[in-house]
């Protein structure tokens, strides 16, 4: 019969299974025929790519970015003045003149390297201590004390808590405190630049502890399958508040999680900031010319605390912070590296701290004696035109102001 002749065919045919190849769409991989399991490697780890010692030297002279002295000053003088501004603030907040604050202390170097290897135009999303990026691109102590001070000068008109910086000039988004939220919007933003053929770039700030979010993973899938010019950079500073790292995950850090998203990855030593400069320029540089997302992991040490809600000293010793204090200190790695070229002595050093903290003090002082945005501004701004609701909203407050008037000093507030 036909079916039986059909059969012998089909016998006659010599199978090899070993060249069997799978066609499943989800993947493109080989068959193997003994039951193994994919083993994470976290015993030898991700290295870390540096360019300067602790002492300041350059290991490889290739991987020198051969910066100007110019610039290099300039990158010191961005980070200490960053660190004055830090400590000033840090101290008002305990005087009870400010409500909140959060130091940058030990992560200066991730800050200004990176924000030096970007276009000015590229859009940044910071989490809430990148207040270092904001500096480098020109956001003023003044506007920095306004919105801490949430005075009437402030560009987001007293609504935010203070460290909540923005700037539209700049290119610097809002911070918002929700943990991650900012991820996936980059992912959205970066896809707009790359639809536009802006030729820009998007970066995005982030803890190691907000990688733990979901929209962590969001925001990694959309950039990558929508192939997004997109750096993330992630500040691995070792606590998220006060869980510290080896019970946040337990892979090999957060570069090692760029692979299975199917994005390049690299981990830098971020107290090095020519080493996060070059890593971050050549990933903005691929990341334009190829339209797809880079992941930046910079390992760092959180010298402060969290922020003034926090005291560090109850989950970790005074030792430990000590060691990243003085041994290996963003700022003090590149003074080395300027002090061996002669760029910078002693008397440079003394001169320029004065005049920093002269700076910081005369913002501070001025700030603190601006007038608070007027009360009406808590409702504008979301609506065209107010809504029957805030109406009531507004007349209601200016009825409890009124019958309070003694608990509320309007002559504090613009008129």
């Amino acid at each position: 019969s036909f079916l039986g002749s059909n059969c012998g065919a089909l016998r006659q045919q010599p199978f090899d299974s070993s060249e069997e190849k799978p066609q499943f769409p989800g993947a493109s991989a080989e068959f193997i025929d003994h039951l193994e399991f994919i083993q994470p490697n976290v015993i030898s780890g991700i290295p870390v790519y540096r360019v300067m010692d602790r002492a300041g030297k350059i290991i490889n002279p290739s991987e020198d970015p051969q910066l100007s002295k110019e610039q290099v000053l300039n990158f010191y003088q961005k980070m200490t003045l960053l660190n004055t501004m830090d400590r000033i603030l840090y101290e008002s907040q305990r005087q009870g003149r400010i409500s909140f604050y959060m130091t940058n202390y030990g992560e200066e170097g991730t800050h200004i390297g990176s924000a030096a290897a970007l276009d000015p135009r590229d859009l940044v999303f910071g989490q809430y201590r990148e207040a270092g990026v904001l500096m480098y691109r020109g956001f003023p102590l003044d506007l920095f004390m306004a919105q801490c001070y949430a005075n009437v000068d402030d560009l987001g008109k007293g609504r935010q808590m203070p460290v909540h910086y923005g700037s539209k000039d700049l290119n610097f988004v809002t911070i918002s405190s929700p943990l991650a939220t900012q991820i996936p919007q980059a992912a959205g933003a970066a896809y707009a630049a790359k639809r536009e053929n802006t030729n820009l770039a998007v970066i995005c700030y982030f803890g190691e502890g907000a990688a733990s979010e979901g929209d962590a993973h969001a925001g990694f899938n959309f950039s990558a399958t929508l192939e997004c010019p997109l750096i993330f950079f992630c500040r691995n500073n070792g606590y998220a508040i006060s869980t510290p790292t080896n019970e946040q995950y337990r892979g090999d850090g957060i570069a090692a999680r760029g692979p299975g998203y199917g994005m390049m990855s690299i981990r830098v030593d971020g107290n090095d900031v020519f080493a996060v400069y070059n890593a971050t320029k050549e990933a903005r540089r691929r990341a334009v010319a190829e339209n797809q997302p880079f992941l930046i992991e910079a390992m760092t040490y959180r010298i402060g605390h969290h922020s003034t809600s926090d005291d560090s000293s109850a989950y970790r010793s005074v030792d430990e912070v000590n060691y990243w204090d003085k041994q290996d200190h963003p700022i003090s790695r590149l003074r080395h590296y300027m002090t061996a070229r002669s760029w910078w002595s002693e008397e440079d050093e003394r001169s320029w701290r004065k005049q920093s903290r002269k700076m910081v003090m005369e913002a501070f002082e001025k700030a603190e004696k601006r007038h608070k945005p007027h009360p009406d501004l808590m409702f504008s701004d979301v609506y065209e035109e107010m809504t029957p609701n805030l109406v009531k909203q507004k007349e209601a407050m200016w009825r409890h102001v009124q019958q309070y008037k003694e608990h509320y000093p309007l002559d504090a507030y613009a008129k």
